[in-house]
């Protein structure tokens, strides 16, 4: 294990700044989003990984705020089984960090093919395989991101998505859009004590990481980062799902984290699961979600102060500091964790 800050943690305190720079390079761009999606009216998402988490923040807001029906994709309809679906009227949206997943890039292509309008979400610049294959490419500015796990690449592709959202009518304040790198700068400046979950979270071997709606992005993603990076039997549920029998699985051994924005119309059913879970015998320990949700939790870390459209963009900060700080106390180097690497390549 290297000396001082690991890379991830570095990469973490560098999301305000690729998050101003993505924000003031993409936002200008809504028009030219808007004119893309003239003559469609559905979106399909197509990703894997985070990124699959960030469409999920994506579906949630554009069905919520600008009155269209998104779905996920599922790549192997194009890649393995090599189906023809009628995707005329369908904005198809594809994000990778990289640019060059071969399995997006060949089903955005497969996309265009089947009448789709494309738009691609990227890291990887204007010349990567998957900009090139699109119509239109939202080129994200988060730099050169070294640590395996995903950390500014992520926010930057929420701050997208964002983006996307408003292009598509969403009636939302793109002045709020434009504060988000100032408030995650100061949630990062702010002395948080992470001791309080650390400790339980290194005496378990699985934990279940639940949100609802938007904040349901920030919780898969969570839930990711602590199998990527800790290696723990972490299970991303929906408020939802796990209230619908999963919830048997949390116990004295098996720890919940709950996240969620600060306001907003799920918070209420977010504080009432983080009481279940408590009444169950587990620890529950929350991000976000303000007096109400800390006062119901073991422990809890303070979430951004941003609307909940924009909340999942500093909510999965914290999860991003108590997984690199927990990686390390469980003796595994966060920058590299065994068996992944920065482009993943299926079948």
């Amino acid at each position: 294990m290297q000396a001082g800050p690991s890379l991830m943690r570095q990469e973490i305190g560098q999301q305000p700044e690729s998050l101003r720079a993505t924000i003031d390079a993409l936002l200008p761009r809504r028009d030219e989003v808007a004119a893309l999606a003239a003559r469609t009216s559905t979106v399909l998402f197509i990703a894997r990984g985070t990124s699959d988490n960030a469409a999920v923040y994506g579906s949630y807001l554009i069905q919520a705020h600008a009155g269209r029906l998104t779905s996920l994709a599922a790549p192997s309809i194009a890649t393995t089984y090599k189906a023809r679906i009628d995707l005329s009227g369908v904005l198809a949206v594809a994000l990778s960090q990289s640019g060059r997943t071969e399995e997006i890039v060949e089903t955005l292509a497969w996309a265009k093919d089947c009448g789709a309008r494309t738009l691609a979400v990227t890291n990887g610049g204007a010349g990567s395989p998957l900009a090139k294959a699109a119509d239109v490419a939202l080129v994200t500015q988060a730099g050169i991101e070294q640590a395996v796990p995903a950390t500014k690449t992520f926010t930057t592709e929420l701050a997208a998505l964002a983006v996307l959202g408003l292009g598509l009518g969403a009636a939302l304040d793109p002045g709020q859009l434009r504060a988000v790198p100032d408030a995650v700068a100061e949630m990062l400046a702010r002395p948080v004590d992470l001791e309080p979950i650390l400790a339980p979270l290194a005496k378990v071997q699985g934990v279940v990481v639940s949100g609802r709606g938007m904040a349901y992005a920030a919780a898969l993603e969570l839930a990711i980062k602590l199998k990527e990076a800790c290696y723990l039997h972490a299970m991303g549920l929906s408020y939802a799902d796990l209230l619908h029998g999963p919830i048997a699985v949390v116990d004295a051994e098996t720890p919940a984290i709950v996240v969620a924005a600060d306001a907003g119309p799920t918070l209420v059913g977010t504080v009432d699961l983080a009481r279940r879970v408590s009444g169950a015998g587990a620890a529950v320990f929350g991000i976000g979600g303000g007096e109400a949700l800390a006062a119901a939790c073991t422990a809890a870390l303070a979430g951004p102060a941003l609307p909940e459209w924009l909340a999942p963009i500093g909510l999965i900060v914290p999860g991003q500091l108590v997984t690199e700080a927990l990686a390390r106390r469980l003796g595994v180097n966060p920058d590299r964790p065994r068996g992944l690497s920065k482009v993943t390549q299926t079948d």
